[in-house]
């Protein structure tokens, strides 16, 4: 079965999507690559968490929804407003998932966050 193995999000701003994406305790760093405003970012890949790039728009504009498992869904849709992003729709609960709810970063890019249920 194909996993994913990574995700790029394009950005109008790249400094200010870096900076938005913090509140989810992700790292960017340069990817090295010279002449590219290419950033590499880490979820937690020391607990299994999913690597990936922030880049610019230019390179390609292709729509992804990324999904971010949260802790607690109430806090991190405080901490979206507050980071510049907003709410798009109405919290969801799915059976045996847990609750979801989609939002938008800075730069426009629709995203899902999803609080899983408690592993019984």
């Amino acid at each position: 079965m194909g996993q994913i193995v990574h995700f790029e999000i394009t950005a109008d701003d790249v400094a200010r999507a870096r900076k938005f994406y913090e509140i989810f305790g992700w790292k960017t760093k340069d990817s090295g690559m010279p002449d590219v405003d290419y950033w590499l970012v880490d979820t937690g890949a020391e607990k299994g968490g999913l690597g990936g790039a922030i880049m610019p728009r230019s390179y390609n504009s292709q729509p992804v929804i990324n999904w971010i498992s949260v802790d607690n869904l109430d806090d991190m849709i405080e901490k979206v407003k507050a980071a510049g992003g907003k709410v798009v729709g109405e919290r969801q609960s799915i059976p045996e998932v847990g609750d979801t709810i989609y939002a938008a970063d800075t730069e426009g890019n629709t995203f899902g966050m999803l609080q899983p249920l408690p592993m019984s």
